[in-house]
């Protein structure tokens, strides 16, 4: 109990920590901050990002998925990005991301082009927020003016990627203290998480729900197992998708599921379960442009979760490794 509780302190004073730095940063970060510098800069991603789409419509999903993970550990500072190097362990093979997170290489293809064209000027960290909400909108979701200014981190944090990552397990009271350590609010975690409207997971991630879990829609359930064996170790990485009703579309889909006990994961349903944010997901359930809204909104306040700014971190030449010290 002692532990629980001085993880609560924690999260609380890093939640009140990121509220101030999250008000600078928001004064100091524009949507036109590469207007000048790098005009070219959003057509030139969002091309990329649309070929990258039109290959495979699941990458829209993974590319959105690497912002967040990326915002969740020490803010959005593309440390997600870096691979392992002599001095720090890299966090994409840390198991949170290990599995989970993928789309590398369309990043490192975004960065190329955009390095020939403003060289040392636009950082990964922006990179990864303007996919962030490329992604969304070519998918059909909402629209927003992106905060940018970002620099990008010279270092990982493996430690806080293991404890900072929604899990698939997590329950309600889990989830709330994990955004709030990143200072957003339930509305916010249930907006976020309606990010899962698109894309795919493992058999692992949702084994237990399909199998044990009373609030399953057993129509789905039965159909989740063809692919999804109860035996651990069996099928552990076969796909399935987030949303069964629309899994490429950005929609309010997901939340229909959720009234219905659809959920895929067992963190997906605990947002309808019976507590504080059962209605806010019904309401997101009947009402796509208040999702929409809030989704947007929320986007914006996490992207301002704890940025490097002003003389802090690098504009990065590869988002792959931290610059040569000269």
């Amino acid at each position: 109990m002692a532990s629980s509780y001085a993880s609560t302190a924690i999260f609380l004073t890093l939640a009140l920590l990121i509220v101030h730095m999250e008000a600078k940063a928001i004064d100091e970060m524009s949507p036109s901050f590469y207007a000048t510098s790098c005009p070219k800069l959003f057509p030139t991603v969002k091309s990329i990002v649309e070929s990258a789409i039109k290959k495979e419509a699941r990458m829209g999903a993974s590319l959105l998925r690497l912002f967040y993970h990326d915002c969740f550990v020490n803010g959005c500072d593309a440390s997600l990005l870096l691979d392992d190097a002599p001095n720090f362990i890299g966090e994409k093979n840390i198991p949170p991301n290990k599995n989970s997170t993928r789309g590398y290489e369309v990043i490192d293809e975004i960065k190329s082009a955009v390095e020939k064209m403003c060289p040392d000027i636009v950082s990964c960290a922006d990179i990864i927020a303007i996919v962030a909400r490329d992604s969304v909108s070519i998918l059909g979701g909402p629209s927003w003016g992106v905060q940018l200014g970002r620099r990008d981190a010279r270092a990982t944090n493996a430690i806080v990627t293991n404890v900072s990552i929604p899990l698939p397990k997590a329950n309600l009271k889990e989830l709330v203290l994990r955004f709030r350590g990143i200072a957003l609010k339930r509305r916010d975690l249930v907006a976020l998480l309606g990010a899962h409207t698109l894309g795919e997971a493992q058999c692992h991630s949702f084994r237990e729900r399909i199998y044990n879990e009373s609030n399953m829609n057993k129509e789905l359930a039965q159909k989740r197992r063809v692919k999804c064996p109860r035996s651990k170790g069996s099928g552990d990485a076969n796909l399935a998708p987030l949303d069964a009703q629309t899994p490429i579309v950005f929609d309010n889909s997901y939340y229909k599921n959720l009234v219905q006990n659809k959920g895929l994961l067992h963190s997906d349903q605990q947002l309808f379960s019976g507590g504080k944010t059962d209605p806010i997901v019904r309401t997101y359930s009947e009402d796509q442009e208040a999702f929409f809204n809030d989704f947007a909104s929320a986007m914006i306040k996490m992207g301002s979760v704890n940025p490097l700014i002003g003389p802090a971190g690098e504009i990065r030449l590869n988002c792959r490794r931290i610059n040569p010290i000269i």
